[in-house]
């Protein structure tokens, strides 16, 4: 995890929080291509807001400051640190997934038992 923090910067300097950092030296050549695709959408950005929306997320923004609060409450703005972006990005990937795994019509809509829910769940920590 170290070696990736040292490798990995914002765009202000500042290093990549411990979360975001903690892979495997096998994942990284696969996660450095990764962000730089994701460093060329938050570049184009302003807003974490518009740049959700244009990797297919329609959030509205009390939810997107309640994943940025959770996910990256040690900036000032968090919002514009890439590390923070990736990791709300790969937190909202993991239940997208789950989620089109039980939406087999893709209809943008399921109905889950409480076991789904718990099966779910339990597979995103």
């Amino acid at each position: 995890m170290q070696e990736v923090k040292q490798a990995l910067v914002n765009c202000n300097w500042s290093l990549f929080n411990d979360k975001t950092c903690h892979i495997n030296v096998y994942g990284f050549s696969a996660l450095w291509k990764f962000i730089q695709q994701w460093k060329q959408l938050f570049q184009h950005y302003t807003e974490l807001q518009q740049a959700l929306s244009q990797k297919g997320y329609n959030l509205s923004p009390q939810f997107t400051q309640l994943l940025v609060s959770s996910y990256c409450p040690r900036s000032v703005n968090p919002a514009r640190q890439l590390d923070c972006f990736i990791q709300v990005c790969t937190q909202l990937q993991m239940p997208t997934e789950a989620f089109r795994e039980k939406d087999t019509a893709v209809q943008g809509n399921i109905r889950l038992s409480f076991k789904d829910v718990v099966t779910m769940t339990a597979r995103m920590l």
